[in-house]
């Protein structure tokens, strides 16, 4: 398959080769045909030829894809290229389906499930919602299966709206603690200036720190594509940066896209972040105020420090009153603290299962629960 060209020492390959989850934006520009609102299917056929490669090899791969809105202008045979909030969404809802079954149909040839997760800027700042979002691409990935975002433009009104979803596929990024973001569109990357009206702008191949000058540059370009696209990619590289996630801005209009940026002396942007997102995790967990506490046992300390999950079998006593996503204290029963981490289960419940087994959780709640007090991705021990 012509993925295969993927195969290679070039050093270039290796900010793929050590990401272990990458998040790929697939913007509306390269994916759908702007004159007949119709899937490029060609170019996506060879994409997610080259994502199943990836895939095969050990990569998480998550898809953040646009183009439902246009897609389903096409079905409603709608010109216009300003919508009404009201037939933006109904575009929207009918161009999801055909979206989403273009990837599923496309990946059922490498044995490869996918799934559907639509998100609202509301959804990653309520912290039980983020909790919940993130528990679910966790479980998708473990499987095996390829998460398809998209905003979810059909409920999403301009107060909720992530506004962009390459803004969108940073939090994505930040939600799954991915270490590569990757947003194909129809440029190459940053420049000095605009390189539509300036011959002599010169491109910029690595950033270590988006600057209030580059937004003030991005913001300034007149090119009809660009204005407002650059802006919003270099707030993306923000949020991927300020969350240990490094990002790429590469130009992907070709067929493999992929192995032609990294392969085919294109240019490209990398922004790399100062930490990496596991160093910048622990130290977000920390410096939340903690709503209570949790008393362990010897044999819970011990499995924490072989970085397993505390279970609720290794709970003595619960003090405090918190809700699931709440930071917790984890104590010994020597009052010693040993670390500290998000919750997953309030307080009530906590009180309900402390020291019972995972296949004794459901007979106390009255409801199926997860098997972690508190995950071991969400707990830094001190």
């Amino acid at each position: 398959m012509e993925s295969n060209r993927l195969i290679s020492s070039n050093k270039n390959y290796l900010q793929i080769l050590n990401a272990k989850t990458i998040v790929i934006k697939i913007g509306s520009s390269i994916l759908i045909d702007p004159k007949k609102n119709i899937l490029k299917n060609k170019w996506l056929n060879s994409l997610l030829d080259e994502i199943a490669f990836l895939k095969k090899n050990g990569k998480n791969i998550i898809i953040v894809s646009s183009g439902s809105i246009a897609l389903g202008k096409s079905v409603l045979n709608l010109s216009s290229n300003k919508l009404k909030l009201d037939e933006s969404q109904a575009s929207a809802a009918i161009g999801q389906i055909k979206l989403a079954q273009a990837y599923d149909l496309i990946l059922k040839k490498y044995n490869i499930y996918t799934a559907q997760i639509l998100l609202t800027s509301d959804d990653s700042q309520n912290r039980r919602r983020y909790l919940n979002i993130r528990s679910t691409f966790k479980s998708l990935l473990k499987m095996g299966v390829i998460p398809i975002v998209n905003e979810n433009d059909t409920v999403a009104t301009e107060e909720i709206k992530f506004g962009d979803n390459d803004r969108l596929a940073a939090q994505v990024a930040l939600i799954t603690e991915a270490n590569l973001l990757i947003l194909l569109s129809d440029i190459d990357g940053l420049y000095d200036k605009d390189p539509n009206i300036n011959p002599d702008a010169k491109h910029l191949a690595l950033i270590k720190e988006v600057t209030r000058k580059m937004l003030n540059m991005a913001s300034q370009t007149t090119s009809e594509n660009s204005k407002g696209g650059m802006v919003t990619k270099l707030e993306a590289a923000k949020i991927a940066m300020n969350g240990g996630c490094e990002m790429i801005i590469a130009n992907g209009l070709k067929k493999f896209p992929i192995s032609n940026f990294i392969f085919e002396a294109g240019k490209y942007t990398r922004f790399i972040p100062k930490s990496d997102v596991k160093t910048l995790r622990k130290q977000w967990i920390l410096s939340i105020k903690t709503k209570g506490k949790l008393k362990i046992d010897k044999g819970a300390i011990k499995a924490l420090m072989n970085h397993k999950s505390l279970l609720p079998a290794g709970v003595i006593e619960s003090f405090g009153n918190f809700e699931r996503g709440d930071a917790v204290e984890i104590i010994s029963k020597n009052n010693e603290k040993i670390g500290q981490g998000l919750s997953g289960y309030s307080s009530f419940d906590v009180l309900q299962i402390k020291g019972c087994k995972t296949n004794e959780i459901e007979k106390k709640l009255g409801h199926p629960g997860r098997v972690a007090m508190i995950h071991t991705d969400d707990l830094v021990l001190i």
